[in-house]
């Protein structure tokens, strides 16, 4: 079973805080960035996803809603460096359970806060899998 560096965020996640946090600061954040949580938090929505995998993904995940962090995401592109990092680490972990499904459902959601978009950026996520 591998550790999880991100334990203590676990606490921090929820559904509904991850829905905010993305409407408020989805055009700030980057496709990329979205996309890359959006990933963590389908892949954690599969029944197959194994228990260490969520849990990998619930840390990551309330890393990136928690209000403190290493570098404020108030900061103007930069603020969101440590919370890109972050979230790569933890779709790295977990990219056995990153399947075709998630990448879908993923993409259609991005659509809710960037409308139609240019994927060639996501192609970048999607390859560290």
């Amino acid at each position: 079973m591998k550790k999880n560096p991100f334990k203590a965020y676990i606490k921090r996640f929820s559904e509904n805080g991850l829905w905010k946090k993305i409407a408020h600061y989805a055009k700030k954040a980057g496709l990329k960035t979205v996309y890359s949580a959006l990933l963590l938090f389908y892949a954690y929505k599969r029944k197959d996803t194994p228990v260490w995998a969520k849990n990998i993904v619930l840390g990551v995940l309330g890393y990136f809603l928690s209000p403190i962090d290493w570098m404020p995401d108030l900061t103007p592109i930069i603020g969101f460096t440590d919370d890109i990092g972050v979230l790569s680490f933890g779709l790295v972990t977990i990219a056995a359970y990153v399947n075709e499904e998630v990448r879908k459902q993923a993409r259609e959601k991005l659509k809710h806060w960037f409308g139609e978009y240019d994927p060639t950026p996501l192609t970048e996520v999607d390859q560290q899998l």
